[in-house]
């Protein structure tokens, strides 16, 4: 006799569905309405202050102006290089929490941007004046550190959890290395110093030209992301059985997380906290798909950035904080309350 076995998860009602859909939609648009006012609201921001008209007109009127001078050759290239970082952080973050399934992942988790930020240093100090190969030489370090922690981590597969370990040991390697860098070649470092610590200052179109075509690769690729990126969150054994090759699909993620962490280490230097929290604020409110979570994140990092580096420029004048100071002091609360909240739904 067979039994027929009715399934004790019913399936969500097409209003219900449709209403999340719609929420999700509309968090995104949220996102973009905050990045678009951020872009108008800081650039105007500064020790000379333009109201949001006066940018638009001075973005769009070469009358000669100094608001036109201030906002198009200073503020606005610095805004957008800016937010491009954040972008690139947020997708770095969001693929590799993804693919370890761990939304405490991050590229510094991993070593990325350790290795990245040491060949960034060797091509300072070994081509001073060839500022261009910055971003090759940071993506780079970010590929050639990836492969020694996929190396590292592989036995009969890569797990997620022996991945995080071989990248913080990989890490801390870099970040000795770094020290010394920094240490017995200060004089040659010295005119770097927001990639140093980990800011936008000096930012202008010449460092947002110089990262966008990367930039733009990652981000590209990441719009076909999104259906395999759900499937392999399904666990590695059923994605084989739908015919995802899970091993070197893993590996492209981590090469294009890599691409994405070393554009934006080019431009800013060492900014990493922003690919470990922005995903999963993201993912607090879109949900786990891809789908969403892609398009939240990079809005979400590209608001982020903008934000706390127009603070960091105009909270103690004449100077500037570096915006990676002030995203510690936002994010490192937030992610000690994240870790709280996990200890207290029991582990991670």
């Amino acid at each position: 006799m067979i039994r027929t076995v009715r399934s004790e998860v019913p399936a969500a009602p097409g209003k219900e569905a449709v209403r999340r859909k719609a929420s999700r939609w509309i968090v995104i648009t949220l996102f973009g309405i905050m990045s678009f006012l951020s872009v108008l609201i800081c650039t105007g921001i500064g020790s000379v202050r333009f109201s949001a008209s006066e940018v638009a007109r001075a973005l769009f009127i070469d009358d000669g102006s100094m608001a036109r001078l201030i906002v198009w050759n200073l503020r606005f290239p610095r805004v957008l290089a800016g937010g491009l970082v954040g972008v690139c952080l947020s997708l770095s973050g969001c693929i590799l929490q993804g693919v370890m399934r761990n939304t405490m992942a991050s590229p510094s988790t991993i070593g990325v941007t350790g290795g990245a930020s040491f060949i960034g240093y060797l091509t300072l100090v070994a081509f001073p004046a060839y500022s261009r190969l910055l971003p090759l030489g940071s993506i780079l370090g970010a590929f050639i550190t990836t492969m020694l922690i996929y190396a590292l981590a592989y036995q009969k597969g890569v797990s997620p959890v022996k991945m995080i370990l071989s990248g913080m040991a990989v890490s801390a390697l870099f970040g000795a290395f770094n020290d010394i860098i920094k240490t017995f070649f200060a004089e040659s470092l010295g005119n770097a110093s927001g990639f140093l610590v980990g800011g936008l200052n000096g930012a202008g179109w010449d460092s947002f030209f110089m990262v966008l075509p990367y930039a733009a690769t990652g981000v590209f690729i990441c719009a076909f992301l999104p259906s395999r990126m759900n499937i392999l969150m399904l666990g590695d054994e059923t994605a084989s059985s739908l015919g995802l090759h899970t091993e070197a699909f893993r590996f492209f993620l981590i090469a294009v997380s890599s691409l994405l962490a070393g554009a934006a280490i080019s431009a800013a230097g060492l900014i990493s906290f922003v690919g470990l929290v922005v995903p999963h604020i993201a993912r607090l409110l879109v949900g786990s798909d891809y789908k969403y979570l892609f398009p939240a994140s990079a809005l979400l990092g590209f608001c982020l950035v903008i934000v706390c580096d127009t603070v960091g420029r105009v909270i103690l004048p004449p100077g500037e904080v570096p915006v990676s100071i002030i995203l510690s002091f936002i994010g490192a609360p937030f992610f000690l309350y994240l870790l709280r909240t996990r200890k207290g739904k029991g582990g991670c």
